[in-house]
């Protein structure tokens, strides 16, 4: 395959990938704003919350802006970098005093309110870095400045990424442990860490598909170019024919050196 179908192909590839990892992130951020599949199985956290006088709910489910009784309905407030401890603002009796400390009324440790907060943060700029290298990458199949630029930023957006993947799938597995730790029923939601992984996976692939369709496309033009100054699959004609111009100026100027004496003898 010739350096420009190869380059486009990848840059197809790519395209699709990041539009498919915007799509697993969006299922994610949106969780709990509507009771449809699959916003309503996006949860990061289930636990029985019915021995917590201060959660007033049965069941609590942490999701990306909100504390929800179920997996998609009857929420509380939307809160950005919502607070880990919002599922039991009421008072923190029968919650692990690993969980409990001095942030947000009293209801957070110092640990799980930060990184559950710079985890949300990185999440949302990556979604955003992940938008604008959408864009751009619709002009990588046809260019190769367009495909570097859109794997530089495309991977800048995955350090973010995996720094929110990381620092939310810490945070939630740790708290689960704690919760089990201390006979609580907790589970993980496995379509909100689902997605999240999946996008991972697509971004990587996206960024190495970037980086390759550009490298190829260069080869492919330096051999046309190289092929192009040697006069293509017969690069030697040019300067054969150049030889017998020489040869054939030479000769003639010989034979009119010779007319000339034949003349001077007459």
């Amino acid at each position: 395959m010739a350096g420009g179908g190869l380059r486009g192909a990848l840059g197809i590839a790519s395209l699709v990938l990041i539009g498919g990892a915007l799509v697993l992130m969006f299922f994610v951020v949106l969780s709990g704003v509507k009771d449809t599949t699959p916003l309503n199985k996006s949860w990061f956290l289930r636990v029985d919350t019915s021995s917590f006088p201060g959660s007033g709910r049965a069941e609590s489910y942490w999701t990306y802006w909100k504390i929800c009784a179920t997996g998609g309905g009857q929420c509380g407030s939307t809160i950005p970098a919502l607070p880990f401890g919002a599922a039991w603002v009421g008072g923190t009796e029968g919650v692990p005093a690993g969980l409990t400390g001095t942030h947000y009324k009293d209801t957070t440790s110092t640990y799980y309110y930060y990184m559950w907060r710079f985890g949300w943060v990185f999440y949302l700029i990556s979604i955003v870095l992940t938008g604008f290298t959408f864009l751009m990458s619709l002009l990588a199949p046809c260019s190769r400045l367009a495909s570097g630029l859109s794997g530089s930023l495309l991977a800048f957006s995955l350090f973010w990424f995996s720094l929110a993947a990381a620092l939310m799938t810490v945070t939630f597995v740790k708290a689960r442990n704690e919760f089990r730790s201390a006979g609580i029923t907790a589970s993980i939601g496995r379509y909100a860490f689902g997605f999240t992984w999946g996008a991972w996976a697509a971004m990587f692939l996206a960024t190495l598909f970037l980086f390759l369709g550009c490298g190829v496309s260069r080869k492919g033009d330096d051999h046309v170019r190289s092929t192009k100054r040697s006069g293509g699959r017969f690069g030697n004609v040019p300067f054969f024919r150049r030889q017998r111009s020489r040869r054939s100026t030479r000769g003639s100027f010989i034979e009119t050196e010779s007319q000339r004496r034949v003349k001077e003898e007459y």
